[in-house]
């Protein structure tokens, strides 16, 4: 298959906020703004409030106090009553913001996953891509609730605290900075740390995502091979390392908030050696050192909420900078897509010529060429690892070969669009991918049909059959991957939806290998209706369903090694003849 591009840009915090900046959050600039307003005046009731404590003590709580009494007491009043209603309304503007960015994110992720190749989704497990639509994007929630109201409340509060505090006496302010400096190295090593241990966990939880997605939908294998302790055994092993990596990143996020306990004691100390000496001698008041110690007092929290930003920011940043990675993986390149098809809407002659195809360092097509004629079947047989699959990997664009070139009445399909390109195919295969809604939701696949053509195609591909025998009917839920239908429902299913695309080729790959006698002949009846004024291209390992091909294709080791129909096959005496004899004597 082919690859995606992956670039590496460089993903510096600053770098991770512009994107988030330009890509979403710019989308709710008033809301925004408007959030932070109130944030400001929330984080200013606290310095307010700390400068009231000294008429507190200079004036009401002295004799002679009582007019004070009431101003005073009304107005710290008032201030709580408007940090209540402040803290209300920021919380709820900046929830919505942080949904609305987020789901938006999530909604975009698919979305781009959606447009990438075969390739990167072979080597990226579903378990792991749906931990980082759902896991990662919360971060755009964790930058909101932390960091966004970090800055906006608590970096007010301590403008307005400090300014407060050096409002009554420089010196003592200086005073209780004395150990701030000791917070800067250590903090810059633990950030780098936590981002780093952070992006292993969330790899992490890519893994566990996978595990259990492998584990459900194999549970019949599970249960079978008595595989359940096995399987247990390898999530614990992964969720105690997840467990490991939380506590660690807990921890070192920790360290910092008591980084700064530790700084706000020594300038506790400080200011109360030097400021208690200065009252005792009667050069300030009480109201002085008590509106000042509040204020200090007050940056504790703040302060602590902080320091636990810059931890809050990485485990977001690691986050931000998978999710940014993944939307830097684009498809493989395609020529400009300008052609047309000179029949639209007809069945199509096929034909690839000298195709060569590698899967990373194993080559699977070897210049294969062969031409299949327009709405006629063709089948293609040979033994497991012969390519078959991997051409109608490469007709729908799943793929891309290294060299040679696939027409559609001789048009590339490379100079096609991919929606115009994927329009004239219909496929059905062995496992026929039913999704966990209503039987006529998996047969319309969101088109708008009308009712007559729907139950023309029920018909033709015989599901009506055993729809009418549901009690729901065509309401009834399929449940996860078509698991409430049997083998043979579903591949009818799976037919009904090809009869409803229209497309000028069909491509069946296997599609009734697995199936019991009386399933097999509806099918098969169903796919010689679908085929009918179709190309139609079938991968049959039993070799009697592909009996009345008009064209048989044998393939080995990526190349046409035989082809003509069944007796002429079978009086050349080569590997389909030899396949035969097989499959009959046994």
């Amino acid at each position: 298959m082919s690859t995606a591009k992956h670039e590496t840009p460089n993903y510096r915090s600053s770098r991770l906020f512009g994107r988030l900046w330009a890509g979403y959050l710019r989308h709710y600039k008033a809301l925004m703004a408007l959030a932070f307003a109130v944030m400001v005046v929330e984080g200013s009731t606290l310095g307010a409030l700390s400068y009231l404590l000294k008429p507190l003590f200079d004036k009401v709580f002295t004799p002679g106090g009582e007019d004070a009494l009431i101003w005073v007491g009304f107005a710290i009043l008032g201030l709580f009553v408007l940090r209540a209603i402040t803290s209300i309304t920021s919380k709820t503007l900046l929830t919505t913001i942080a949904q609305r960015s987020s789901s938006a994110m999530q909604v975009d992720l698919l979305r781009h996953i959606l447009t990438l190749d075969a390739g990167f989704f072979q080597t990226n497990p579903p378990g792991a891509l749906i931990e980082r639509v759902q896991g990662d994007t919360l971060a755009v929630q964790a930058v909101w609730a932390n960091v966004i109201t970090g800055v906006g409340r608590d970096a007010i509060s301590l403008i307005g605290l400090f300014a407060v505090a050096l409002s009554i006496d420089p010196g003592w302010t200086l005073a209780a900075l004395i150990g701030a400096p000791l917070l800067i190295a250590p903090a810059l090593v633990i950030q780098r740390y936590i981002r780093r241990k952070t992006a292993a966990m969330r790899n992490d939880a890519g893994s566990r995502a996978t595990r259990l997605d492998e584990v459900f939908h194999g549970i019949q294998a599970v249960k079978l091979n008595r595989m359940e302790d096995y399987q247990t055994s390898r999530f614990q092993e992964i969720v105690n390392r997840l467990v490991r990596a939380e506590i660690k990143i807990v921890l070192s996020r920790s360290t910092i908030p008591a980084l700064v306990d530790v700084v706000t004691g020594l300038g506790f100390f400080a200011v109360l050696m030097l400021g208690g000496s200065q009252i005792i001698e009667g050069e300030r008041s009480i109201g002085d050192f008590m509106a000042f110690f509040s204020a200090m007092a007050l940056t504790f929290q703040p302060l602590r909420r902080m320091g636990d930003m810059a931890g809050f920011w990485q485990t977001a940043a690691a986050s931000l900078e998978r999710l940014f990675r993944l939307f830097d993986t684009q498809p493989a390149a395609r020529p400009a897509a300008t052609g047309t098809l000179p029949r639209a809407g007809d069945a199509p002659e096929i034909a690839l010529d000298a195709v060569n195809f590698s899967y990373g360092d194993q080559t699977i097509l070897h210049g294969l060429s062969f031409t299949a004629p327009a709405g006629k079947l063709t089948a293609l047989v040979g033994p497991s690892g012969a390519g078959k699959s991997t051409v109608f990997n490469l007709l729908t664009a799943m793929a891309q070969p290294q060299s040679g070139r696939i027409t559609l009445d001789g048009v590339d399909i490379n100079t096609l669009p991919l929606p115009l390109l994927r329009g004239q195919f219909a496929v059905v295969t062995q496992d026929a991918a039913l999704f966990d809604e209503t039987i006529r939701d998996n047969v319309i696949l969101g088109q708008a049909v009308g009712d007559d053509r729907l139950q023309d195609a029920l018909r033709a591909a015989h599901v009506t059959e055993f729809v009418n025998a549901i009690p729901l009917g065509l309401d009834a839920p399929a449940g996860p991957r078509g698991s409430a239908l049997s083998g043979g429902q579903r591949q009818r299913v799976a037919i009904a939806r090809a009869l409803l695309r229209d497309a000028p080729v069909l491509l069946l790959d296997e599609a009734t290998s697995a199936l019991d006698a009386q399933s097999e002949a509806l099918v098969a009846e169903a796919i010689a209706t679908a085929a009918t004024g179709r190309t139609t291209l079938v991968i049959a390992h039993r070799l009697a369903t592909i009996r009345e091909a008009d064209l048989i294709l044998v393939m080995d080791q990526g190349r046409v090694v035989d082809q003509g129909t069944h007796e002429e096959l079978l009086a050349h005496s080569g590997l389909y003849a030899d396949l035969c004899k097989l499959q009959f004597q046994s």
